[in-house]
């Protein structure tokens, strides 16, 4: 049995096939700043101290490998082989997270923009309150579209409420939620075991994690300390355009 691995481990969600970008390419391999843009996010991750790193694949798996296979960080893959939502993506790594004490981050692979000094932000929170689970917000001046994050009277954390479901009042909230989740892996793997995909689509939301641990009384929190640029999302062409000329103005290229 190998020894148990107390340094943080990523999951990287990277298997989708992004329709919308209207390219051959898998969309985490599209490219901003002329390199496809999962490789920002694991650069971000090592810049943080993340130095494991366990990759999800799915639409074009063997490209995805391909690409990835001249760096030099401790890349782990892992096969999603149907598509049935996040929660789903981050239960094919059960295995992989058997013997992993430390926590768990589960980022995006298709979020270029992730920025390090966040991710070592959540770190340190993290170690010092050990939450179960720390999401990662933000502030944002819009929030349209995106889930809000729900607190009670004194500030605590009560659940995330997508845009189409919120109430006038919760629509005014401004903190949302931009799918940067710091688990402690024991209690991720708990609510992993416990998802349903008892829902419209018929998919297993890494969401309902955040509500499973809630409701089980584990100590659940928001940080909102990313950067306004981490809530740019590259959903088809125009926004991956978009990403590329901030990334550039920002001395990127």
């Amino acid at each position: 049995m190998s020894a148990p691995r107390t340094s943080p481990c990523a999951v990287v969600l990277a298997a989708g096939k992004g329709t919308r970008m209207e390219s051959h390419l898998p969309k985490v391999l599209c490219p901003v700043v002329d390199r496809a843009m999962i490789h920002f996010v694991l650069d971000a991750l090592e810049k943080a101290g993340i130095h494991r790193q366990i990759v999800v694949v799915g639409h074009e798996a063997d490209m995805v490998k391909q690409e990835l296979s001249s760096r030099d960080g401790e890349i782990e893959f892992v096969l999603q082989s149907e598509q049935l939502g996040t929660g789903h993506a981050v239960q094919m790594c059960r295995e992989a997270l058997a013997d992993q004490q430390g926590p768990t981050i589960v980022v995006a692979g298709d979020s270029p923009l992730i920025q390090h000094e966040s991710l070592s932000q959540l770190l340190t929170y993290f170690n010092e309150k050990q939450p179960a689970l720390l999401l990662g917000t933000l502030k944002k001046d819009d929030p349209t579209g995106l889930g809000r994050i729900v607190r009670d009277a004194d500030g605590n954390f009560t659940g995330i409420v997508e845009h189409k479901d919120a109430t006038e009042e919760q629509l005014a909230i401004d903190e949302v939620n931009m799918s940067t989740y710091l688990f402690k892996t024991s209690d991720l793997l708990d609510s992993l075991n416990r998802l349903s995909n008892d829902n419209a689509q018929a998919e297993y939301y890494l969401t309902d994690c955040a509500r499973l641990l809630n409701e089980a009384g584990e100590k659940v929190e928001a940080l909102p300390v990313l950067k306004p640029c981490e809530s740019l999302s590259i959903n088809n062409k125009d926004e991956l355009k978009m990403v590329d000329e901030t990334m550039r103005a920002m001395g990127y290229a």
